[in-house]
Formats: structure tokens, C-alpha cells, sequence
């Protein structure tokens, strides 16, 4: 059994119909927000330059150290209003 093509019925890349009524201002907020959303902008920084995974590993160990840094701070703090 032949899997369906997907990607013929998937229309390619990123548009905003624009119509009589939507201005041109709104339309170029709406195309810049469907961009940040689908994340092109960020792949393709991402792929400008090489990393080696040890390097990956290495950006997500010290994001993962400072979220449980701020997930602690902000109990401590909490914790010494609850006493006063």
C-alpha cells in the first residue's frame, strides 16, 4: 500500500491573501508573525554556522543550570514573604 503524498496537497511557503478591506500595514504584521511562528527565521541561524553536538549539549546543560536557578530564586523569595 502507497503511502498519500502530502507535501502535494500542502501549499509551499508562507502567504497573506491580501484583500481590498486589509490594509497594507497589517497584512506585512500578519506575514512577520506567521514567519516568527513557523520558526524559519530561527533554523536559519541555526544552520549559518556548524556546533558540534558536545557543543549543543553543552548550551542546553547551562540553560537547564540557569532555569532551575531562577525556578529556586523565585521559591526562596516566596517563601521569605509568606513569613513577614
Amino acid at each position: 500500500m502507497l503511502k498519500p503524498n502530502y507535501k502535494k496537497n500542502k501549499p509551499f511557503g508562507l502567504k497573506v491573501e491580501l484583500d481590498e478591506r486589509l490594509p497594507f500595514d497589517k497584512a506585512i504584521r500578519l506575514f512577520k508573525r506567521k514567519v516568527e511562528d513557523s520558526g524559519i527565521l530561527n533554523e536559519v541561524k541555526e544552520r549559518m554556522e556548524y556546533n558540534k553536538p558536545s557543543i549543543h549539549r553543552k548550551v542546553a546543560k547551562g540553560r537547564a543550570v540557569k532555569r532551575w536557578q531562577k525556578k529556586q530564586e523565585k521559591t526562596h523569595l516566596e517563601g521569605k514573604s509568606k513569613k513577614y
